[in-house]
């Protein structure tokens, strides 16, 4: 029993030993790492920081620095200044990149310089019409809403639509009756009335009777005075992509026209797998060649990096005859901004939170 007993204390002692010297390693590799990990944290302070990202547009054409006063520009910056600053506030607090792009898209809207919203142009028959789209890249969930005439905020009607109905596209009086239902307010359309853009309407007019007649007067007549959109593409903490686009459409078009802006896959696009995409420009060309999707394809089939990708897609509305530019942001972060035209109104977002504004080439 002696013996016995003396080979059990003997056994417990060496397991003792054992797990003494097997966890001392242990130990020591522990309280060796955390100074190590935190030098590694202290040299790199981004290391816990997911990347986010956020680029907007104004409208996209002929924008001559010659024809710009220091205050009308001095304006359109202070817009785009103040859309990034809506829709960054939400991506570095940890939102969602879909409420990032509709804020800011709203902020733009309310913005009678760009033609969406508040600033949207007339139609011939001296009404104001307007479109907006909205896309989820996580779930490929998408609004849409066309031809609405008494919406103050047409981008938040098209998520309505995604999120509180079963459709994707909702057009005139049944996307205004949706809206009703939904607890938007409808506004009277002076509330859509600026002198600008009424001069411009006039302009149009006047320009189109005279060709028409040929007695030889002519008129210049701006992309501004034509047509013009603003849109919104994002990525967020979670690596959500999402874009929102919305606009007036082109000055003196007919009623019940309707653009690229709330076709997805034309002026619209977004898909985690590849990229988020707004575009603004000839619409009609837009949807011919499905440019917004255009970009995510060649992402996806060809293996294109997004700005070779988003340079394509453009081109393919370059060699129908259209001009304009398109905005769009990858699940990496990474940007693109090209345009064809002489100017585009945009911005983005730097990776330390600097806000870029930029208006000609």
């Amino acid at each position: 029993m002696k013996i016995a007993g003396a080979c059990v204390a003997n056994c417990f002692f060496a397991f003792l030993l054992f797990n003494a010297a097997a966890s001392a390693p242990a130990a020591e590799a522990d309280q060796s790492s955390t100074p190590v990990e935190k030098k590694r944290a202290q040299n790199n302070p981004k290391m816990e920081t997911k990347k986010i990202g956020l680029v907007i547009h104004g409208g996209a054409g002929t924008i001559e620095r010659s024809s710009m006063t220091p205050e009308k520009e001095g304006e359109y910056r202070a817009g785009l200044e103040r859309a990034l600053g809506a829709g960054y506030e939400i991506l570095k607090r940890g939102g969602l990149s879909l409420d990032a792009v509709e804020a800011a898209v709203r902020v733009l809207e309310d913005d009678p310089h760009f033609n969406a919203g508040r600033g949207s142009v007339f139609t011939s028959a001296g009404t104001n019409e307007m479109d907006a789209s909205i896309m989820d890249g996580k779930t490929l969930g998408a609004g849409a809403v066309g031809s609405v005439k008494h919406i103050k905020n047409p981008i938040v009607l098209a998520r309505l639509v995604m999120e509180k109905s079963p459709h994707v596209m909702l057009d005139c009086a049944g996307a205004e009756a949706f809206a009703k239902a939904n607890g938007i307010e409808l506004v009277d359309q002076k509330y859509f009335f600026t002198q600008e853009r009424w001069d411009a309407l006039e302009k149009v007019r006047a320009a189109e009777k005279h060709r028409a007649s040929g007695d030889g007067k002519s008129y210049i007549i701006t992309d501004q005075d034509r047509h013009g959109t603003v849109g919104a593409v994002a990525l967020d903490q979670d690596g959500n992509l999402a874009a929102a686009t919305s606009t007036g459409g082109m000055t003196n078009k007919m009623p019940g026209r309707i653009g690229d802006t709330p076709v997805i896959g034309a002026g619209t696009y977004a898909n985690n797998q590849t990229c988020a995409v707004s575009c603004t420009g000839d619409g009609e060309y837009f949807i011919r060649v499905g440019a917004a999707h255009d970009v995510s394809a060649l992402m996806q089939y060809r293996g294109l990096k997004l700005e070779e990708a988003a340079q394509t897609a453009l081109d393919a509305v370059k060699q129908l005859g259209g001009t304009g530019g398109l905005i769009a942001i990858d699940k990496n972060g990474e940007i693109a901004l090209p345009f064809n035209t002489n100017g585009m109104y945009r911005g983005y977002v730097e990776p330390n939170g600097k806000l870029v504004v930029e208006i000609y080439r």
